[in-house]
């Protein structure tokens, strides 16, 4: 059982332990006999499955309500802790639909949020190119008004839940003005004419992935999010939000490997004694328990910070995520080798980690991309 003892924290309320506690209950008793083996219907399933027992209200909020950070990172953590796929579905669902939820309409919002929240629509945040990944501002996918429509064209790639999706928070170039400023968001059904799946990415951790192709995709000007030319900075606020949830989903996958770790360390035998006892063993569980530590604490910083109404936490979020995706890339390689060969084994649950946590380094602001944001905040406050 993996340590509780920082939800006593005062970063947290009691809404927050009650969210966890009885989150981890019902991770226990549905997700240990998901089937991973067909990654679509697994996705369609969790979802349901999330939505049906109320854990993706929390993924979005509607009208007067505010995004709740803390709930989002401790329901990332403790999914990850449980199954990877079950975090991705649920962070999905709330990347996908964050737009809408900070800057969307009324009419937007009771469009979808109803249904993404219950299950009942997956959805998908359509940011990144084939020639651009960090570098938003240089996108080129072009979004042309046409009397009450605009029309989309270009490609996006490496969108998760590409090719699953009902519904897409696309980022295109309207033109108001150079680089950030001539991006525009859109939300638009997958059903949509002339938008498809050009092709499924695989990667070491199953996950549905795709590059889409927008060829003359038209939706009407109603569906344009927030304000024509403010499509980089919803963006941004957007990734404000959930970059601290990536490094919380960290967290849970550095958590499992700790729990893994000890597990295997104190039943483990060698001459007699159990691997525990030797120093140099202790010795990586120790630094396994501090990068734990340490990472929960930026985290919940970050999340604290936003929820108390700090306008951005930038730097605290980038902070949180390069530590928690960096140091649990560490945790678990530590638990690999303390399993010896079941560590590399298939199907072994170290083994399932390992291939995790390598994503969340660059998804959402690669690790260096972090390091040049906390610099420059760091170097623009002096």
């Amino acid at each position: 059982m993996s340590d509780r003892s920082f939800l006593t924290w005062p970063f947290f309320e009691d809404r927050h332990r009650e969210l966890a506690e009885a989150l981890d209950v019902w991770a226990a008793s549905n997700l240990a006999g998901v089937d991973h083996r067909d990654t679509d219907a697994a996705c369609r399933s969790l979802v349901e499955m999330m939505g049906a027992g109320g854990w993706l209200r929390h993924s979005a909020a509607m009208g007067e309500e505010r995004l709740d950070v803390r709930s989002l990172c401790l329901t990332r953590e403790t999914l990850a802790r449980h199954d990877g796929l079950a975090d991705f579905c649920f962070a999905m669902q709330g990347l996908g639909t964050g737009a809408l939820s900070l800057f969307g309409t009324a009419e937007q919002q009771a469009a979808w949020l109803p249904k993404t929240r219950e299950g009942q629509a997956i959805s998908a945040f359509a940011l990144t190119e084939p020639q651009s990944g960090s570098d938003v501002a240089s996108s080129t996918m072009t979004a042309t008004r046409e009397g009450d429509d605009f029309v989309l064209d270009g490609h996006k790639t490496w969108i998760s839940n590409g090719g699953i999706a009902d519904v897409y928070t696309v980022f295109a170039r309207t033109g108001e003005g150079p680089g950030a400023k001539g991006l525009s968001a859109f939300v638009v059904p997958a059903d949509t004419p002339g938008l498809k799946v050009e092709a499924r990415l695989e990667v070491i951790a199953p996950h549905p992935l795709a590059t889409l192709h927008f060829d003359g995709v038209r939706v009407p000007a109603t569906a344009l999010i927030g304000e024509a030319g403010k499509g980089f900075g919803i963006a941004m606020s957007v990734l404000d939000v959930f970059r601290s949830t990536v490094a919380a989903a960290a967290l849970g996958f550095a958590r499992r490997a700790l729990d893994e770790a000890v597990e295997r360390v104190t039943t483990r035998h060698v001459q007699g004694a159990p691997l525990s006892d030797l120093q140099m063993v202790q010795g990586h569980i120790a630094d396994m328990a501090v990068d734990v530590d340490a990472s929960a604490l930026l985290i919940y910083r970050a999340a604290w910070a936003k929820d108390s109404g700090a306008a951005r936490v930038t730097r605290e979020a980038a902070m949180a995520k390069l530590f928690a995706t960096d140091h649990a890339q560490q945790v678990i390689d530590k638990a690999v080798q303390l399993h010896g060969g079941d560590g590399v084994r298939q199907g072994q649950m170290v083994e399932s980690l390992y291939r995790e946590i390598r994503a969340l380094r660059i998804y959402e602001g690669a690790s260096d991309v972090q390091r040049v944001v906390i610099a420059r905040q760091t170097l623009g406050g002096r």
